[in-house]
């Protein structure tokens, strides 16, 4: 029960019935300092169960048979690339890589924007959690989500990691907040944005807006770029990538693109998920950025993978844009006709082997993941330290073109860093930390090619799954680097000779395809793929980077 004193807000709050005063003032004194006054009333830091009652009252969503929240997010199906904005001011014009991924804003324009968010939330409801991002405390970064529905607020209480009332009371004053009103569209006219879809960042506030798109990964990734910008300069690698660890706490990071099978990979039964997609390596520790997934759903398989499906029907997840039958209120996770990018977000704790704290020990391996669609490179080969960097600032993956009658030439994909839409600073400073600790703590670094083996999308067919985990847990569990490699002779890559289980032909590439004509030409238009993108490259890294370096 509140205190007979808190008569005057319980008219403006609705919180946790056990939620301590400090924490409900603090949260009225931060909102009235962003200029959040007027407002209808404030939800903070509601439970899951309180949000599923705001959220199925307001019709924001609709519920599968067993009971999973189930939201769509209109024509914002994805990520908007191109409306991503860094406010420019003195203290970070020299730190962050302009450019296309990075669009500098100007500080007046963009307190513009957020003085007619504010006025426009006046008379309203918004919803506020408090969390955090970030697993080991050293570097565990405070964050406030301001969102306008409910569902988007579990989201993100899904999504982070999510303090003890304790916390909530004693120590938990944001250092960052996201204001997400995706009822509100931009003016470009007048804001000097691209469209009405905005996602705006100020790292000298502390302040992120995102509007004009209801598609909840904003969220995840706006607070991910805030990560990679502060902890570089504190000697903290903060990576896209997945990790787990095994019985013995050897930890391995999974690098790659959505697609290649980061979060599919590290749920592996026999060993403990950390985290499946943003981690931060430190001095002394991996660490999870986050307190949930966000799992690509589309074809999912209870078969494939058990763990993921499980926790993708129950009650607490949040469904995006997948197909229900209006009758049964039964998921069809292979249909795609809303999008090919349906998602899954839910509580790390709702995978079985989930680690409780989100953290391990220094990594033994790192796998860098592809999906190559064009079917030439090997599904798993050993990297030098120096080849493990050029594959890191490449960052590719090949995708099938698409749905489009006729088209089936695969698309190349090369993000630097397996990250770059989030990286605000330049790739070469995450790869000379990369590098460093690499060679400081003597990993072992693996290429997974998870996509095409025998030719190409169309020709070839997709690596079973069940092959590429076979010749992981021989990678991880260090037989595989007892064996002997023989040299790839395209892509200079050591490729193991047998691995148990595995057909010795699956390990070369080049023997897996009827045309071997066919194959050095497909070899060779990768390879001069690699040697464009890499281009940019020239003259930032060292020499033994460039001698690695493919074509």
């Amino acid at each position: 029960m509140q205190p007979n004193n808190l008569k005057r807000q319980d008219d403006m709050y609705t919180q946790q019935d056990d939620t301590p005063f400090d924490a409900v003032f603090a949260i009225e004194e931060g909102l009235r300092k962003l200029g959040l006054t007027g407002l209808a009333r404030v939800h903070a830091n509601l439970t899951t169960d309180q949000l599923y009652d705001e959220a199925l009252q307001r019709k924001e969503v609709s519920l599968t048979a067993d009971r999973a929240m189930v939201a769509l997010t209109g024509q914002h199906t994805g990520r908007s690339p191109n409306d991503k904005y860094v406010v420019r001011d003195e203290k970070n014009t020299n730190e962050i890589a302009w450019g296309k991924v990075n669009q500098p804003y100007e500080p007046a324009a963009f307190e513009g924007i957020k003085h007619r968010i504010t006025e426009y939330l006046k008379g309203r409801e918004i919803f506020v959690q408090d969390l955090y991002a970030g697993a080991q405390p050293e570097y565990r970064l405070p964050v406030r989500i301001i969102t306008t529905t409910a569902w988007h607020n579990l989201f993100a209480r899904n999504m982070f990691i999510r303090p003890t009332l304790e916390q909530l009371a004693q120590e938990h004053t944001p250092a960052f907040t996201l204001i997400h009103v995706p009822e509100f569209m931009a003016d470009p006219a007048v804001d000097k944005t691209c469209s009405e879809a905005f996602v705006m960042v100020d790292f000298t506030q502390g302040l992120a807006l995102i509007g004009g798109t209801s598609y909840a990964g904003e969220i995840k990734k706006t607070i991910f770029t805030v990560m990679n910008y502060i902890l570089p300069a504190k000697g903290v690698l903060p990576m896209h990538a997945s990790a787990n660890h095994g019985p013995q706490g050897d930890v391995t990071v999974f690098f790659g693109l959505s697609g290649t099978g980061k979060t599919t990979l590290s749920a592996e039964s026999s060993r403990t998920l950390i985290g499946d997609d943003e981690h931060g390596w430190s001095d002394n520790a991996v660490f999870n950025f986050e307190g949930g997934c966000y799992a690509k759903v589309i074809n999912l398989s209870p078969q494939q993978e058990p763990e993921i499906y499980a926790a993708s029907t129950r009650y607490g997840t949040v469904l995006e844009n997948v197909v229900v039958d209006p009758t049964t209120r039964k998921v069809n996770f292979n249909d795609g006709s809303l999008t090919e990018n349906t998602r899954a977000c839910y509580p790390i704790d709702f995978i079985p082997n989930a680690s409780p704290t989100g953290l391990g020990g220094l990594p033994k391996n790192i796998v860098m993941l592809t999906c190559d669609a064009y079917g030439v490179l090997p599904p798993i080969s050993k990297l030098t330290a120096d080849q493990a960097m050029y594959h890191f600032l490449s960052g590719y993956t090949a995708r099938v073109a698409g749905t489009e009658k006729g088209v089936t030439e695969p698309q190349a994909t090369f993000s630097a860093c397996f990250g770059a839409p989030f990286m605000p600073r330049a790739p070469e400073v995450y790869a000379q930390l990369l590098g460093e600790k690499i060679s400081r703590h003597k990993v072992d670094c693996w290429l997974v090619n998870t996509g095409w083996s025998g030719g190409g999308y169309g020709v070839g067919k997709r690596m079973p799954i069940n092959v590429t985990r076979t010749l992981l847990r021989a990678a991880l569990s260090g037989e595989m680097a007892k064996g002997q490699f023989v040299a790839d002779g395209m892509f200079g890559l050591k490729i193991p000779q047998n691995c148990e289980g595995v057909p010795a032909d699956i390990l070369t590439p080049r023997a897996m395809w009827q045309d071997k004509n066919a194959y050095d030409t497909a070899a060779r238009k990768v390879i001069a793929l690699f040697a464009k993108n890499f281009e940019k490259f020239g003259g930032k890294t060292d020499s033994g980077i460039t001698l690695a370096a493919i074509g």
